[in-house]
């Protein structure tokens, strides 16, 4: 995502022709957008993006676990038994 935001900033900063970006060659502003393609690419193939979104899925699943204990009255009782 950053990538893409610094792709954004160096393309605004080419338009508006703001120096030193004015007088740099296309390539090396629209150099950010490429790293993003590759950076997703590798996360995708990796499966790097697949366990951040488990990973996020399995904390909702606890604290949506701990909400409903805590609602029942029974929130402390994991602490009960982590005790003994």
């Amino acid at each position: 995502m950053w990538f893409v935001v610094i792709g954004l900033g160096l393309l605004g900063l080419k338009f508006f022709e703001v120096a030193p970006v004015a007088g740099w060659d296309w390539w090396i502003v629209l150099s950010p957008f490429v790293l993003a393609a590759v950076w997703w690419h590798w996360s995708d193939s990796s499966g790097h993006t697949q366990r951040k979104a488990m990973e996020a899925m399995e904390d909702k699943k606890a604290q949506r676990r701990q909400r409903t204990l805590e609602a029942l009255g029974q929130g402390e009782v994991d602490k009960k038994k982590s005790r003994k």
